[in-house]
């Protein structure tokens, strides 16, 4: 009998950053070229007597709307984007962080720049792009880089004023934003494990607060965020 998750962890970013990738190469060890995700998809991590449930949810328009009830009682989410495509990280703030409302009042976020592999490592954004048009790509050629890991830094920073947390009780934004890229494994595991580590206090929080270890999949959303203390 499969065991209830003590806590989920949620990724959220548009179509083609590479979530479904990432999620996959540090599950099942590999790197698969994936088509673009319907509605949501997730596995079930043990780690030790903890069962933590990883959602893969969809990027598209037309499920968008799909990412608020995947969130509800979320305790990490991954926001996720592309560095060789700015606009992607631009759509993190744009669209997807309103959808984070429905997430634990102490949930942490994780900013995460994908597919480092295929650029040239230059930054800039070079030849302005069509909102919405990625930069072509193939296992040969290179993109320019287009979003540093100080704009990650600077986005983890503005979300942390949207939840209403606190500067001091913050964690660090160097902590908490990562480059990556799915196809070579490049800080992967690094990514996932810190995640794990700091979900685990998480559990152990949920589980001296009462005797219901379960995920409560219909909290409402009525008690928006109201970050008075430290976590």
């Amino acid at each position: 009998m499969m065991k209830k998750p003590d806590l989920k962890v949620v990724l959220l970013g548009d179509m083609n950053v590479g979530k479904t990738s990432l999620l996959h190469r540090y599950m099942e060890r590999k790197f698969q070229e994936s088509v673009s995700t319907v509605g949501g998809a997730f596995y079930l991590k043990q780690l030790g007597p903890y069962n933590i449930s990883i959602w893969d949810t969809a990027g598209r328009e037309q499920f968008h709307g799909l990412g608020s009830m995947y969130c509800r009682s979320a305790s990490a989410i991954i926001l996720t984007y592309d560095v060789g495509h700015k606009q992607s990280l631009l759509e993190l703030e744009e669209r997807f962080l309103g959808l984070t409302d429905t997430a634990n009042s102490d949930c942490l976020f994780f900013v995460v720049g994908n597919k480092v592999d295929l650029t040239d490592g230059s930054e800039g954004e070079g030849e302005e792009e069509s909102k919405g048009e990625r930069p072509r790509t193939s296992s040969t050629s290179k993109v320019r880089k287009q979003v540093d890991i100080e704009d990650a830094h600077a986005l983890y920073k503005r979300i942390m004023k949207y939840r209403l947390v606190d500067d001091s009780c913050a964690p660090v934004a160097e902590k908490m934003c990562f480059e990556t890229s799915a196809k070579t494994g490049h800080n992967v595991d690094d990514l996932f494990e810190s995640v794990f580590n700091m979900v685990i206090p998480l559990i152990l929080k949920k589980r001296a607060n009462g005797p219901d270890d379960t995920i409560n999949l219909a909290q409402s959303n009525t008690e928006k965020q109201s970050k008075s203390g430290c976590c």
